[in-house]
């Protein structure tokens, strides 16, 4: 069993593995360097990498309401909760390896993170998933997780179009 592990902003023992893994997963999650990784872990409010022994299956970054963080997606579902009054936590990227993907780990981090936004009182956890370039896999794997298109919008300069998810907390985290 994958044994899940909260990384703590600067401790820079696992950002390139992170980042290897982020980067072979493009363009399903943008490509950063080094410094725009570490950069975005310092600024996330939770980041929860999954792990068998020291081996990297899988992460996930998240975002809390207020952050100064500049993602189109994340300022999107920002307005959306200040109009609607409502607290939000945004999962900025999730990464699964390769080797492990369709084994769990996605689904045993979402478990997670539903559970930090239930403790944390959050009402709903949002997130975008890309429409052109297609990701049919991640778009099942959210929606059999309970997550509801609340919007879309192109992004980076008309690169990508993407549906914009949100599912409630309370009745997520009380199934499980």
């Amino acid at each position: 069993m994958p044994e899940l592990r909260s990384i703590v902003a600067g401790d820079a023992r696992h950002v390139p593995a992170m980042l290897n893994l982020n980067n072979d997963a493009v363009p399903a999650v943008n490509e950063l360097t080094h410094t725009e990784f570490a950069r975005l872990l310092e600024s996330s409010a939770h980041t929860i990498a999954a792990f068998d022994d020291d081996e990297l299956l899988g992460f996930v970054v998240l975002f809390s309401p207020g952050a100064d963080y500049a993602s189109e997606n994340y300022v999107w579902f920002s307005e959306r909760a200040e109009s609607l009054g409502r607290d939000f936590l945004y999962v900025d990227r999730v990464v699964v390896a390769p080797s492990r993907r369709s084994s769990g780990v996605g689904a045993l981090l979402y478990d997670r993170v539903f559970r930090e936004a239930a403790l944390s009182g959050r009402a709903e956890v949002t997130c975008e998933v890309n429409l052109d370039p297609p990701n049919p896999r991640s778009m099942a794997f959210h929606e059999r997780r309970g997550f509801a298109a609340v919007g879309t919008q192109v992004t980076k300069g008309g690169a990508f179009t993407v549906s914009l998810l949100a599912a409630p907390v309370a009745a997520i985290a009380g199934e499980r």
